[in-house]
């Protein structure tokens, strides 16, 4: 029974890969067809096209980070047998983002930013989904070490 319960975890974490891509698809699908330009005083929504990587760096490398993107899935899904099974839904976190953004790549020519606090350069749910996991993993990997 309680192996069953582990598979049913593993399951809904596996689900969240998929949840996690649509949502930052939708959003985005959204942000083009409206093309807004809003205002909320904490932060904005305004669409931007990065042909670049993390805060538009080295643009107009869209070719060279679809094979990046690619090679990282790979290198991600190797060593996931790896990872504690506590720390899988970073992983999960990441490879949602970097999906995300690869989708963008490939069919847009870019990854569309949306999401501006001002005083941050423009990013998407795909980025945060990154960030996130990376950092918990990061976390995760700094508390195990002190056990």
């Amino acid at each position: 029974m309680v192996k069953n319960k582990k598979n049913n975890s593993a399951f809904f974490k596996f689900l969240l890969i998929p949840f996690l891509i649509l949502v930052d698809q939708l959003t985005k699908i959204i942000v083009q067809l409206t093309n807004p330009s809003v205002d909320l005083k904490i932060f904005a929504i305004t669409f931007v096209k990065n042909t670049g990587a993390i805060w538009g760096s080295f643009k107009d490398s869209n070719t060279a980070f679809i094979w990046i993107s690619i090679m990282a899935i790979g290198l991600l899904v190797y060593f996931y047998d790896q990872i504690p099974d506590k720390a899988q839904v970073f992983l999960y976190l990441v490879l949602a983002g970097i999906i995300g953004n690869l989708i963008d790549r490939i069919f847009r020519g870019y990854v569309l930013d949306f999401i501006d606090f001002k005083f941050w350069p423009v990013f998407n749910f795909a980025d945060s989904f990154i960030c996130i996991g990376i950092i918990g993993m990061v976390i995760f990997l700094l508390k195990e070490k002190e056990k």
